[in-house]
């Protein structure tokens, strides 16, 4: 299919909510060229996780597939490819951790983001199937980040010390080795 051009942050369209997307279209030519041209997209730009609205796309679906489990961030669980439509998400707990998270939007930089580390994930699958499944730690982070792009929001948006919003290199040289237990990881998926 095609490898479609990801938007970057300053685009309007990044930052408007994208619409429900219609069971009555799953399964159609539309439906599997769009999934299709996302993971190819995914692959070419070497991310982790991908929404529709960064490729202009104004509709709920994300694709994550995370197939090297070593990067340069770190150990990251291994995540088969799946399609998660008109996603939900519920924290089931109120602690929270930090990653160091980047995004395909938002290129050549890295910010500290703290998010909730224990989540449901309701969505539609592909066939059409309501599913539920829960994420902990890093997993938890990445879908929280990916299902953001959905309602308008950057990672950009949840820091909190913008301090910690920094160039790749300057990420690399300055803080990759500040104490991983506080701040660690990194979301290179979106």
């Amino acid at each position: 299919m095609t490898v479609r051009e990801v938007i970057r942050m300053g685009h309007p369209n990044l930052r408007v909510p994208a619409a429900p997307y219609p069971p009555e279209n799953l399964g159609s030519a539309a439906f599997s060229e769009l999934v299709t041209d996302m993971r190819e997209t995914l692959h070419a730009y070497g991310g982790i996780g991908l929404a529709a609205p960064q490729i202009d796309v104004g509709l709920r679906i994300v694709v994550i597939e995370i197939e090297n489990t070593s990067t340069r961030y770190g150990e990251i669980q291994h995540t088969p490819f799946e399609v998660y439509i008109n996603p939900v998400i519920t924290p089931l707990e109120d602690e929270t951790a930090g990653y160091w998270e980047g995004c395909l939007s938002v290129p050549g930089m890295m910010g500290f983001v703290e998010r909730p580390q224990h989540i449901r994930v309701d969505y539609l699958t592909p066939d059409g199937l309501d599913k539920s499944i829960e994420a902990h730690g890093f997993l938890a982070t990445v879908f929280q980040h990916e299902f953001d792009h959905l309602d308008g929001t950057l990672y950009i948006d949840r820091i909190k010390d913008m301090s910690l919003l920094t160039f790749e290199e300057e990420f690399a040289q300055f803080h990759a080795d500040i104490d991983a237990g506080d701040e660690n990881g990194a979301d290179e998926s979106v």
